[in-house]
C-alpha cells in the first residue's frame, strides 16, 4: 500500500501504485506556498515573509524556509504578489495602430523604458473613431492587472474633457488636448514646423507647398487651433510665412484628409505638379508623405534638391535610407517615451497628483532632400 497525495491536497491511499504515475503527477503539480511552509514546519506567515524579504525570524528557520524552497522548486506567483502590494507591476500602452512607423517606434521606445524601471507593458490597439475607440479603452480600464495607462489618443477621436476623468493614472501623449484633466506628453509641434520652414527658407526657398492638410485651408482657423498633428503643424508654417512676410498660398495646400501614408503623399504631391503652380519647397507632415512627395518629383524630373526642397517629420527609419536620403524633423520619442513612463510611475506611486503639459522642441535632422 502507498500513499500520494491528491490535487486538493488530500492524502489517499493507493494500492500498487505505479512510480511512473506518481512521478509525473507530481511533476505536474506545481509546488505551493502552503507545501513549503508544511516541509519546513513553519506558519504560512512565516514562509510568506521568507519569500518577500519580511518579518522577524531566526537566522536558522529562514535558512530552512528557503532550502526547502530550493529543492521544492517553488516559484512566486508573481501577479498575485503584486496585486497583494496594491500594484500589479504593469501599464497599459493604447495606440490607434501599429502599423505607421512612429507609433511602432513609440511602443518599442515605451516598453523598453518601463523595463529598465522594473515595469512591463502590455501594448494594445483601439478603433479609430468607432464605438470600440478610445472612450471604450478608457471606460473599460481594470486596474487588477494593469496599474496606469499611457493613451496616444488618435486625430479622429471624439474625445471629451469628462472622458479623461478617470480614476486611475492616466498619461496622454500626442497632439491631443487634455484639457488639463490628464498629464501630457508631447512635442511641440508648432515650434517644429515653424522651424522646419524656416530651414527651408534659410536655404533658398521662396514658395513654399504642404502637404499632408486634414480639410481644406483655412489660415484664420488654423492661427485658432491648440491640438492635432495637422493643424499644430499647418499652423506652425502659417505663422513662420507670416513672419517673413511670405503667402502661403491656399492652392499649394495638398489635402490628404487622415491618410498619411506614401501613396498619399505621391498622388497629392502629383496633383499640385499638375496644377502647375509653382513652389520650390515642400514641407510634408509626416515622413511617409514626404517619401511620397519624392517619389513623385522625381518622376516628373523634377531635381531635389536643387529644384524642390523636400522637409519631412519625424525620422523614421527609412528616411535616411533613401536615394535621396530625406531631411526631417526629429520625433523626439527619445524623449516622449522615457518621459511619459517615468510621469505614470509616478502617479502610480503617489508622488504625482497634479496634472501637468510636458512639451519639448524639435530639431533639424539636415539630409540630402534639402540644400
Amino acid at each position: 500500500m502507498t500513499t500520494a497525495e491528491t490535487a486538493d491536497g488530500d492524502v489517499s491511499a493507493q494500492s500498487g501504485a505505479d512510480p511512473r504515475i506518481e512521478h509525473a503527477t507530481a511533476v505536474k503539480r506545481r509546488s505551493t506556498l502552503r507545501d513549503v511552509a508544511r516541509e519546513a514546519g513553519v506558519s504560512l506567515k512565516t514562509a510568506s515573509n521568507v519569500i518577500n524579504g519580511t518579518g522577524r525570524m531566526t537566522a536558522l528557520t529562514r535558512e530552512r524556509v528557503e532550502a526547502v524552497i530550493k529543492s521544492t522548486g517553488y516559484r512566486v506567483n508573481v501577479a498575485a504578489r503584486n496585486l497583494n502590494r496594491d500594484h500589479t507591476g504593469f501599464i497599459t500602452l493604447a495606440v490607434p495602430s501599429l502599423t505607421p512607423p512612429y507609433l511602432a517606434e513609440l511602443a518599442n521606445r515605451t516598453i523598453d523604458a518601463a523595463r529598465q524601471l522594473g515595469f512591463s507593458v502590455y501594448v494594445t490597439t483601439y478603433a479609430e473613431g468607432s464605438a470600440k475607440g478610445a472612450r471604450d479603452l478608457l471606460q473599460s480600464f481594470n486596474s487588477t492587472v494593469s496599474d496606469g495607462m499611457i493613451l496616444s489618443m488618435s486625430e479622429v477621436e471624439d474625445i471629451t474633457a469628462d472622458d479623461l476623468t478617470v480614476d486611475f493614472p492616466l498619461v496622454v501623449v500626442g497632439a491631443r488636448t487634455t484639457w488639463g484633466r490628464a498629464d501630457h506628453v508631447t512635442p511641440d509641434d508648432v515650434q517644429a514646423a515653424s522651424t522646419a520652414a524656416a530651414y527651408l527658407f534659410d536655404h533658398g526657398s521662396r514658395s513654399l507647398a504642404v502637404i499632408g492638410a486634414r480639410e481644406v485651408f483655412d489660415q484664420d482657423k488654423l492661427l485658432r487651433t491648440v491640438e492635432g498633428n495637422a493643424e499644430l503643424r499647418l499652423r506652425g508654417i502659417v505663422e513662420e510665412c507670416m513672419r517673413r512676410g511670405v503667402l502661403l498660398n491656399a492652392d499649394c495646400v495638398g489635402v490628404t484628409r487622415k491618410d498619411w501614408t506614401i501613396g498619399s503623399g505621391a498622388r497629392t504631391t502629383q496633383q499640385l505638379i499638375d496644377a502647375a503652380v509653382p513652389f520650390d519647397g515642400i514641407v510634408a507632415l509626416n515622413d511617409q508623405l514626404a517619401i511620397g512627395a519624392l517619389f513623385a518629383l522625381q518622376t516628373n524630373s523634377i531635381n531635389v534638391p536643387r529644384d524642390v526642397q523636400v522637409i519631412g517629420f519625424d525620422n523614421i527609419e527609412e528616411s535616411a535610407y533613401m536615394q535621396i536620403p530625406l531631411t526631417t524633423m526629429d520625433s523626439r520619442l527619445d524623449w516622449t517615451a522615457p518621459t511619459a513612463v517615468e510621469r505614470i510611475l509616478g502617479r502610480i506611486r503617489g508622488e504625482i497628483t497634479h496634472p501637468d503639459l510636458l512639451m519639448t522642441s524639435s530639431r533639424v535632422i539636415e539630409r540630402q532632400s534639402t540644400r
